[in-house]
């Protein structure tokens, strides 16, 4: 009976130290996200892409915990520390710990999207609404207390449950989708467009772009692999693929970029957005094949946004989270099949009706958050405080003091 305790106990510290590290390495890539928005936005506008992801990061830390998990998953953690602490060690608080990396993705991602032109405080409050409610909800209903509806329902329709292991859809295409009414409510910045011409704004900083997206590639692992949950579900495929779709993106993007560093680096991140859903079921070359794709239709699709639609979204966050979001819960149907070398008990048709449906979710709360604060306290700063650069507008310093001083 002791020596049955004793292994009880060390399976439950095992998997809050495994979930523990997974969560440290999801951590840092906010940092991925900052540095990536750093070095794409102009030096006028860098210190605030830090402050805005570190800000959204830790008001995301609060309403999460208060709100979004108990919403997501039913476990409140509003009782005395040693009930919280329980026989498996804090396993739940180490879980939210995870999925709050998950959840302040959605913010992040945004702030790529609306950088440069949008006031501070009012995306703080949409932040907290979109991780301690709208995300939450969404979450609730394919992998939290609210799924049993509606994965029986895609269970009927499709013949199997909609499948999203890591979050292609559930994190990324949601974060995009929310991301295109904020980009478009706010409108281009000062001298994107004029007359109805594509002027591009050049971005400031290659090597701190390239360090985003490193950061990133790097912490994907995490958000991949340790959605297993628990040590003993560790999943070696799931690493793997992971790394082909990475590489399949850089490749793709290498050859449809036409060597572009910008797109290379974007590229490898389109690969991992696109594999998260189906990274646990596919073959390491699907895996491979469906990172190619999901890069080329980021380097058109970026394309297509900027100079055929004129939506100026500065990181291209919504053809990168949103569409190969989007992409990645599609591809999880198609090369998670069994005649594809796929694990199988994937549907294509749930597959594509549980991708849509987020992008009508995403959309529809979006549209509401923006339109409300557009019209109560406004979103966009005014032209002088554009043109000065948001750092020295909301923060009162530049990124480089001394030459202010100069």
């Amino acid at each position: 009976m002791e020596a049955m305790s004793t292994m009880t106990g060390l399976k439950s510290s095992a998997d809050v130290l495994f979930l523990m590290l997974g969560a440290v390495m999801v951590f840092a890539m906010h940092a991925g996200f900052a540095f990536l928005e750093v070095g794409t936005v102009r030096k006028k506008n860098q210190v605030n892409a830090l402050v805005k992801i570190l800000t959204d990061w830790a008001v995301s830390t609060v309403v999460y915990f208060v709100i979004g998990f108990p919403l997501a998953y039913g476990i409140s953690f509003l009782k005395p520390a040693e009930e919280l602490l329980g026989k498996t060690q804090g396993y739940d608080l180490v879980h939210y710990f995870f999925l709050l990396c998950f959840a302040a993705c959605i913010p992040a991602i945004i702030s790529g999207g609306i950088a440069e032109r949008a006031k501070f405080w009012p995306q703080v409050i949409a932040g907290a609404i979109f991780a301690g409610l709208s995300y939450p909800l969404f979450e609730s209903f394919i992998w939290g207390q609210n799924s049993s509806g509606l994965q029986a329902f895609f269970k009927s329709v499709g013949g199997a449950e909609f499948h999203d292991y890591a979050g292609s859809v559930v994190v990324h295409s949601i974060g995009g989708w929310i991301a295109l009414p904020a980009v478009l409510i706010l409108g281009p910045r000062m001298g994107r467009y004029v007359k109805g011409k594509s002027h591009p704004i050049l971005v400031s900083n290659i090597p701190f772009l390239a360090l985003g997206s490193w950061i990133l590639a790097i912490g994907w692992f995490g958000f991949n692999v340790m959605s297993a949950g628990n040590l003993e579900k560790v999943s070696g495929l799931v690493a793997v693929n992971s790394l082909l779709a990475m590489v399949g993106g850089i490749l793709a993007a290498l050859v449809a970029g036409k060597n572009d560093p910008g797109f290379i680096h974007n590229g490898a991140l389109a690969g991992l957005i696109a594999v998260c859903a189906g990274s646990d079921i596919m073959h390491p070359l699907g895996a491979f094949a469906v990172g190619c794709i999901a890069s080329v239709l980021f380097v058109y699709g970026f394309h297509y946004e900027q100079e055929k639609l004129k939506i100026d979204d500065v990181l291209g966050v919504w053809p990168l989270h949103g569409v190969i979001g989007t992409w990645g819960g599609i591809a999880a149907g198609i090369f998670g099949q069994k005649a594809l070398g796929g694990i199988g008990g994937v549907s294509f048709v749930s597959q594509l009706g549980g991708s849509l449906l987020a992008v009508v979710f995403a959309l529809a709360s979006s549209f509401v958050v923006y339109t409300v604060l557009n019209k109560t306290i406004g979103i966009r700063l005014d032209q002088e405080e554009e043109f000065n650069g948001a750092d020295v507008s909301i923060h009162n310093i530049g990124a480089y003091p001394e030459d202010s001083i100069r």
